[in-house]
């Protein structure tokens, strides 16, 4: 797998696949100018699956970008960061989108992407200061982890669950199945 992040190989073994080698991809992230979000998530997880582990086996990518209207929101490496997200989110729709690659060994690339609406409730900033003395935003794109204390703050969803986690198990497992990879 072309990740480290700890929520994606939690929700692979919730697939049944447990064993597997980690190799995070070293590439650059940066946004191509007029990029749009769709197309950004899709490159990353394409350019991470190509960049990881070379030879004979199958590797899996991913990336999630959360997309306010064509705005490419960052990962949230402070506080302001994840304040300015949130501002920006509160009551309103935005859209996350999880983009999964799968390099087969045979060298072919499968992709697929899920594409999840998210609208949080008006923000207060009591809400937004105790979330962010939470932690949980920092890393997470958008500024925030729906798997923690910010599902309390969401007031609907539209879509994959464990695309905005970090992985669509549905496009997943049917990449995985598609491209021979033995899966219940």
């Amino acid at each position: 797998m072309a990740s480290a992040s700890p929520r994606r190989r939690e929700l692979l073994s919730r697939l049944g696949v447990t064993t597997f080698t980690v190799a995070s991809a070293d590439i650059d992230e940066t946004p191509r100018p007029r990029e749009n979000p769709r197309d950004y998530a899709r490159r990353m997880a394409r350019e991470k699956a190509l960049a990881s582990m070379p030879g004979e086996a199958f590797v899996l990518a991913g990336d999630t970008v959360v997309a306010a209207g064509l705005r490419i929101l960052p990962k949230a490496e402070d506080e302001a960061t994840a304040r300015s997200c949130l501002a920006l989110l509160s009551g309103r729709r935005h859209r996350v989108l999880s983009a999964v690659a799968l390099r087969a060994p045979d060298g072919s690339l499968r992709e697929r992407l899920s594409e999840t609406v998210v609208r949080f409730k008006p923000l207060s900033t009591p809400e937004v200061e105790a979330y962010v003395a939470g932690y949980e935003w920092h890393g997470k794109a958008g500024g925030y982890a729906i798997q923690g204390s910010a599902e309390g703050l969401i007031a609907w969803i539209s879509g994959s669950h464990s695309g905005v986690v970090g992985l669509p198990l549905f496009e997943t497992r049917a990449l995985l199945k598609a491209a021979g990879f033995a899966i219940a």
